[in-house]
């Protein structure tokens, strides 16, 4: 990486913690502060705006964290923008919010789950959504309807509670080539999980392990190769296909706990959400691998 410099910085006292992040055609980024319970609009000079705002849960129990937190984001190609709420309560589940309108609930999802990352494969009309607690990958109608629990097991779900994990299983999610990518925390894996031709879910494959404190990631474009926010350490680790790695980004370029990537061209995207240092959560945008010229 190169140029990496922190392009907005937010307010961690009005819940402005972005956790997931997707981009606009013209390089502009949208987030989700997920104790704001906001999609936020941030241009690549930093400029900043509130898109949409979910509406507040009054007695929130989400699992894990007792709040009602905006997760993951995903971006079809009309601008819409979906997003996972959780709650504890039947708003859990995923929203759709068009451009210029208010965020509408499309799938009610379990109560007592903890949706996260959401991916779109728009040729197929199907959101996915990792559901971090029970360690299952949903499979929710873009238009809207009843979810499927498409994708469980072992590889998805948190470590038992014996052996001193998180809780957090299935975490990130991207729609590549023809499979279902999943990150779990708690086993610090990265997944690949097949969509067989009649778009169900075939065996689960690890492709990298040892990634502690993974959260979201995103394809460089170059194959299998991802970037991976690592978000305890502060890093970010460039994944080979082969599972080696090489971290790229770290806390001296201005990374505090981040959260999740994307790539756009020869721009890295990475928000950080400083749910643990309470320091500074921001965006910051590199030059990716080696390229000395962002777009």
């Amino acid at each position: 990486m190169s140029r990496a410099r922190v392009v907005a910085h937010f307010d961690i006292t009005r819940g402005q913690t972005p956790e997931n992040i997707a981009l606009e055609p013209d390089g502009s980024a949208d987030l989700t502060y997920s104790a704001a319970r906001q999609v936020a609009h941030v241009t690549k000079q930093g400029h900043t705006r509130v898109l949409a705002t979910l509406p507040a849960e009054p007695n929130p129990r989400t699992p894990l964290v007792g709040d009602d937190i905006v997760l993951g984001i995903a971006r079809a190609h009309d601008g819409t923008l979906y997003v996972t709420y959780a709650t504890g309560t039947d708003k859990t589940g995923v929203w759709r919010i068009v451009p210029g309108g208010t965020p509408r609930q499309i799938a009610q999802l379990s109560a007592n789950g903890l949706p996260n990352a959401i991916g779109l494969d728009e040729r197929g009309g199907v959101p996915y959504v990792a559901d971090s607690v029970p360690g299952t990958v949903w499979r929710v109608p873009q238009r809207g309807g009843t979810p499927t629990a498409w994708a469980t097991g072992d590889a998805l779900r948190p470590l038992p509670a014996s052996e001193a994990g998180f809780g957090v299983g299935a975490n990130g999610l991207k729609v590549h080539d023809g499979a279902v990518w999943v990150s779990n925390t708690d086993r610090k894996t990265l997944l690949r999980v097949p969509v067989r031709q009649d778009g169900s879910a075939g065996t689960a494959e690890t492709r990298a392990t040892g990634l502690a404190g993974i959260d979201d990631f995103a394809f460089t474009g170059r194959g299998d190769t991802v970037l991976a926010a690592l978000f305890f350490s502060d890093e970010v680790a460039l994944v080979r296909p082969d599972g080696t790695r090489t971290v790229v980004l770290t806390r001296d370029d201005g990374l505090s706990n981040p959260t999740s990537v994307a790539v756009r061209h020869r721009t890295v995207y990475v928000p950080s959400g400083a749910f643990f240092t309470l320091r500074d959560p921001n965006l910051l945008l590199a030059a990716r691998l080696g390229d000395h010229h962002a777009e």
